[in-house]
């Protein structure tokens, strides 16, 4: 039983990452139809900034605590700055072109973002582990987790429940449904759309700076790191159906319990398991499990 508890837990702690990670690829797509590759390069730049604010402030002695608040920081810089920069110099030129000819030109930018990260950080990995063990541990039934895991758990939900009640309880959030449902219309109805895609794309952009930020104190930072988190993103978005929030949700869930199930009971498929998933799921329901109706022109 303490085996299976084990395994359940390790893959809820885990799911919550995977959502964090994926859930503004999801957005961006749902809303801007782009499959955004570079949302791997942003996670780096989250963690990158992340190790060297954090390392910053603890190395001049301030508070600890305050290196919580250096990691949101650097997610929020990342997505003020990078978000816009994507958006409103590159992507809002190709608006209308093959979304093939998108996928390419996020591609390019995933790939100069790589070598810049090079540049400014060069090529030594980067370690921030005080935050990770700061908060300590705690007992649950017999197994001892970090705290920091509870505080994954927590911005995961977070993220979670303040996306669903922009989208549902506000007035700018049925405006971007509106535009999800049919942009040109929702133009020709007065709703300033390339805002709203600035927006989007800036918010999935800091989403990613978050996932990456709050990461680095568990890993060591090294240049490629974006590249296994894309391909996991894209996977769990592909599982719950690209463009939904909740499809997300479920999809990080099902990754996070079935590689913890390999992770405990059979390791050497741990890496081929996340993507059994993905193929099990989509023999069956091509779109993904929670798959939108698109609109098609007669």
């Amino acid at each position: 039983m303490i085996e299976l508890l084990s395994t359940v837990v390790d893959g809820i702690i885990y799911s919550s990452w995977l959502f964090i990670v994926a859930v503004g690829l999801t957005l961006i797509y749902g809303v801007m139809k782009i499959l955004n590759i570079a949302h791997g390069s942003l996670y780096a730049l989250g963690a990158y900034m992340a190790a060297s604010l954090a390392g910053y402030w603890l190395a001049h002695g301030y508070p600890p605590l305050g290196s919580y608040g250096m990691l949101a920081l650097s997610a929020v810089l990342v997505g003020l700055v990078m978000g816009p920069l994507i958006e409103r110099g590159l992507l809002r030129f190709m608006y209308g072109k093959d979304e093939v000819v998108l996928l390419l030109a996020t591609y390019s930018v995933f790939l100069i973002l790589e070598d810049a990260i090079k540049l400014i950080w060069g090529v030594d990995s980067l370690s921030i582990a005080e935050p990770y063990g700061m908060l300590g541990s705690v007992d649950f039934a017999g197994l001892t987790y970090p705290v920091y895991s509870v505080l994954l758990l927590a911005i995961s939900a977070v993220v979670g429940v303040a996306l669903a009640w922009v989208l549902q309880r506000t007035r700018q959030g049925k405006l971007l449904i509106a535009v999800i449902h049919d942009s040109e219309m929702s133009a020709v109805m007065g709703i300033r759309v390339p805002r709203f895609y600035l927006v989007t794309f800036t918010v999935g952009a800091m989403l990613a700076a978050v996932g990456g930020a709050f990461t680095a104190p568990m890993v060591s930072v090294v240049p490629g790191m974006g590249v296994e988190v894309i391909v996991l993103a894209f996977a769990v978005a592909v599982i719950g159906g690209l463009g939904s929030l909740k499809g997300a949700a479920l999809g990080a869930l099902m990754v996070g319990l079935v590689r913890s199930a390999a992770v405990h009971f059979l390791p050497q498929v741990e890496l081929f398991s996340i993507y059994l998933v993905m193929v099990l799921v989509l023999l069956f329901r091509p779109k993904g499990l929670f798959s939108s109706a698109e609109a098609r022109k007669i």
